[in-house]
């Protein structure tokens, strides 16, 4: 029997292995099962070279679990190892400097083991005794037993052993108990070793027989050894991508689209990529891309290895370029990952423009479902967006599609304003902004659909691409005011005029702590609405893109500020203000007496101050002023009062403003309740 030191120089290398792997110990069996699969594939490949005779059709790796033991043993009928290889490949972790590397990358158990190769010593981890039986492929090879307790002392022994190939028998730590149940395992074997390319087997298959469950003599293959991105495009058919799709996600919906890859320079890559249907908002990804190393599961936190905004997309990417072991400052740094992510999103962008040249109209029918990819896709990447303008669609309100290019054709002639922007209208909620829509559209605009929760970014992306374009919500402002096409003004009020009608108004307005209003009184024809409610474009802009982001944002925290228009024209309003005056027209008419008399006055004191310092001003033109100020401020509230008391008064008033909100969809509960007692009062 031999006996020594495994030869690296420190003896850290298991403690740190084992704490700094801890949360996430369970690829111990990963890193043992692909080991197994390694020694296979190179014995066929000896085979097929003729340097190995023996039976390799039943090839593959057996995991077997003996809870009474306390093992987890690793079987496989792969090339073996003879002592000599034993001593080279598990005892001589040669590399220079180990002290000084494992100093340096204490805290980082995965560039030790991904960078080195140590994968057989994850199994320590969770062992507190490792035994290796192996039998060398070569003619006349004795069988050895390697046996460590993880220290650093081990022994090797020569043993009988009938066929090639390699146990490693893991006696599980008390404290690791949990990976001694068979549904532990077969959750980690499914997690990481589903598609690995030799027949990895864990006990028998199971059947329901007289009510309950019994094993059958039939092995439990836990993979499929030939997943569909290891075949070529051209062996595939449409129904080949779907059933992969739901052996990977059994209880996903319907793909609407799948891109497969498969590079060989420069850089080895080969993968199946899914657009999955996505609702308006982004959704939590239970179903992410899988990451895959020669057929080994590495991870599904793949940002960085592809685009940010093809995150949103699910499949698997495999590719030998990448290390299992992958670590975050790994993938930021590395060249191959870079061309990996630029290529994956050229792709993307090339099939998805194939896919619209080939069949436009299916592309329309998934048009709703698959935006949400290419906007984000625009937004976070230059070189996608250049690509993505020639598949990119506009919806309108009549569920027309146009690329843009179309989209400009047809509007530019009639939706112009004076300074040569063209104007895009558009609805965030046709339903609810249909009262606007149909004005627009009567007036002969086209009104497009921009309802998801990546619209007012992309607004904002396209106004900084297009100085000449400009996107404005219907709800924005009256229809007459939305493009416009010249200087030409209708009649509008004074501001004394506004000054006295706007309290009038103002007081029926509800009171709310997410929004306010500002009154204006506008001509907008006898057949146009008697008021209407607009919201301030930049401001609202502001607040759905700090919706978006998740409120983080000054604005997200602003209430809306709402303009309700008065269309003075209106019978209706008309009849107001007839009322206002006939009750009243004697008591404004004192009041504004009363403020041209302390204007005028003011004036005075005002025009005597100019010139002079504060000193040389009389005390008694200054307590006049103040005086005076005082009673004009009491003058103007006594008149504001006057005119809030005759508005709240007014059923009328109030009923026009409700029609606004009514049309807006702000109209609810006890308000709407109000406004259709109101409504039979003035029907009467």
């Amino acid at each position: 029997m031999q006996t020594g030191k495994i030869g690296v120089t420190s003896e850290n290398l298991f403690p740190i292995i084992k704490k700094f792997l801890y949360s996430d110990h369970d690829i111990f069996l990963r890193e043992i099962v692909s080991n197994a699969v390694d020694a296979t594939q190179k014995l066929k490949t000896l085979a097929s070279k003729g340097e190995y005779k023996g039976e390799l059709s039943n090839a593959k790796v057996v995991v077997t679990l003996d809870k009474d033991a306390g093992t987890i043993t690793v079987s496989d009928s792969g090339i073996g190892m003879t002592a000599d290889e034993v001593e080279k490949y598990i005892n001589q972790i040669a590399f220079s400097g180990a002290n000084e590397f494992l100093d340096k990358y204490k805290d980082d158990a995965n560039a030790i083991i991904g960078h080195f190769g140590l994968g057989f010593y994850s199994s320590f981890m969770v062992s507190g005794q490792v035994e290796v039986i192996t039998k060398s492929y070569k003619e006349e090879a004795q069988a050895v037993k390697w046996v460590c307790d993880g220290s650093p002392e081990f022994t090797l022994d020569e043993v009988e052993k009938e066929t090639v190939g390699t146990d490693v028998v893991m006696h599980i730590l008390g404290e690791e108990k949990g990976f001694l149940e068979e549904a532990r395992i077969t959750e980690i074997l499914n997690k990481y070793c589903k598609f690995l390319p030799v027949p990895v087997v864990f006990g028998k298959k199971k059947e329901w027989k007289d009510g309950k469950e019994v094993e059958t003599n039939v092995d439990n293959q836990i993979n499929d050894v030939a997943p569909a991105w290891t075949k070529a495009p051209a062996d595939l058919k449409d129904e080949d991508y779907k059933s992969f799709y739901r052996q990977l996600y059994p209880f996903g919906d319907e793909p609407l689209f799948n891109i497969h890859l498969n590079v060989d320079y420069p850089f080895h890559l080969t993968g199946i990529l899914y657009f999955p249907k996505i609702k308006n908002n982004f959704e939590v990804q239970k179903n992410k891309i899988q990451l895959y190393s020669n057929q080994v599961f590495v991870t599904d936190s793949v940002e960085g290895i592809v685009p940010e905004f093809l995150t949103l997309l699910h499949g698997v990417i495999d590719s030998p370029d990448i290390p299992l072991n992958v670590s975050r400052s790994y993938l930021q740094s590395d060249s191959n990952v870079k061309k990996i992510s630029s290529h994956i999103n050229k792709k993307v962008a090339d099939r998805l423009s194939q896919i619209f040249k080939d069949n436009r109209e299916d592309f329309e029918k998934k048009w709703d479902d698959l935006k949400i990819f290419i906007e984000y896709g625009m937004l976070t990447e230059d070189k996608f967006y250049d690509r993505a303008m020639n598949f990119f669609l506009l919806k309108n309100t009549e569920g027309k599609y146009f690329t843009w290019e179309e989209y400009e054709k047809l509007v530019k002639d009639n939706q112009t304003d004076k300074e040569k922007n063209t104007v895009y209208l558009y609805s965030s909620n046709v339903e609810e902004q249909f009262t606007f829509v149909e004005a627009a559209r009567n007036k002969g605009y086209d009104v497009l659909v921009l309802d998801d929760v990546l619209a007012p970014h992309l607004v904002n992306k396209f106004e900084q691409k297009y100085t000449d374009k400009r996107f404005v919500r219907v709800d924005s402002d009256v229809v007459d005011n939305l493009i416009q096409k010249d200087d030409s003004a209708k009649e509008e009020l004074s501001w004394e005029q506004k000054q006295d009608l706007s309290p009038v108004f103002q007081s029926v307005c509800p009171e709310s702590k997410d929004y306010s209003f500002i009154v204006d009184f506008r001509d907008l024809g006898e057949n146009a609405s008697p008021m209407v409610i607009t919201r301030n474009e930049f401001m609202r802009r502001m607040k759905d893109m700090s919706a978006a982001q998740g409120g983080m944002s000054m604005y997200g925290d602003f209430p809306d500020t709402l303009n309700l228009v008065v269309n003075t024209t209106h019978p209706l309003v008309k009849k107001v203000l007839e009322a206002k005056d006939k009750k009243l027209g004697k008591k404004l008419e004192e009041f504004a007496a009363k403020l041209t008399a302390v204007k005028t006055e003011i004036d005075v004191l005002e025009k005597a101050k100019e010139g002079k310092k504060d000193e040389e001003i009389p005390q008694a033109d200054k307590e006049k002023l103040d005086t005076l100020n005082s009673e004009l401020v009491k003058l103007e509230e006594e008149k504001r009062e006057k005119l809030n008391e005759f508005g709240k008064s007014n059923k009328l008033a109030k009923q026009m403003v409700d029609l606004a909100l009514l049309a807006n969809g702000m109209l609810k509960g006890a308000d709407l309740d109000k406004f259709v007692k109101r409504s039979v009062e003035l029907i009467k």
